[in-house]
């Protein structure tokens, strides 16, 4: 092995790199918000009574969690492409992370709502509230904090799914810097293990963060 270590080059590049970490953050925090919201209707209308609104919430977390991530960022891109709909970098892969964290955090949420008695809804609406006032109120708050750890998770898996974003072209991310800078270089080992560790500062944080916030939410 002759292969010469060249840190010094790799280290001035770090500004850059946690500049692509922030947009990486960025991406991901948007994702999970598109996607949580997402995941509650669908949550809502897999447990409803009409047919139609259960299989169009089972049929999404179906091709969510059983097709890869990578499938569904080309489909974005690539795929609405062939209709005549073309969508930016940013947004499809914005899009096909949304998609993907709906259908994992549907099923994530539909757990919850089963962990909450039938008993509170029924009290709530015996004090006069309606159905989508009691379910906003009184129901998705308690499936929050059943839910809470799982969503931690999701936001994890979004950061590091934003890595994908370099096949459709997004370079600004920390992936996409990271491979600007291989390309420029040849240094491959010395930026992707800097970028690796930033991933992995990046994860831990969140995962401390929903600790620390747990900590102060769910004491009693």
């Amino acid at each position: 092995m002759n292969y010469t270590f060249h840190w010094l080059p790799a280290f001035r590049a770090l500004p850059d790199l946690l500049w692509g970490a922030l947009v990486t953050l960025q991406l991901a925090v948007s994702s999970m918000m598109l996607g949580t919201a997402l995941a509650v209707l669908l949550a809502v209308a897999g447990a409803s009574r009409h047919r139609a609104l259960r299989a169009f919430a089972s049929g999404w977390v179906e091709l969510a969690r059983n097709t890869p991530a990578l499938f569904q960022i080309y489909m974005a891109y690539f795929g609405l492409g062939s209709f005549g709909i073309h969508l930016d970098s940013f947004v499809a892969l914005i899009a096909g992370i949304t998609f993907n964290n709906a259908g994992y955090l549907a099923e994530t949420f539909r757990g919850g709502l089963r962990a909450i008695p039938g008993t509170q809804m029924r009290a709530a609406r015996s004090l006069g509230m309606g159905a989508i006032q009691a379910l906003r109120l009184i129901v998705l708050p308690q499936m929050f904090r059943v839910v809470f750890y799982p969503l931690t998770n999701q936001m994890v898996w979004a950061i590091l799914m934003t890595s994908l974003g370099v096949i459709v072209g997004v370079n600004s991310d920390l992936t996409g810097v990271t491979q600007d800078l291989n390309v420029k270089t040849f240094r491959t080992f010395e930026y992707f293990s800097l970028a690796a560790i930033i991933y992995y500062v990046l994860a831990k944080s969140v995962t401390l963060s929903a600790r620390l916030l747990a900590w102060r939410l769910f004491r009693y």
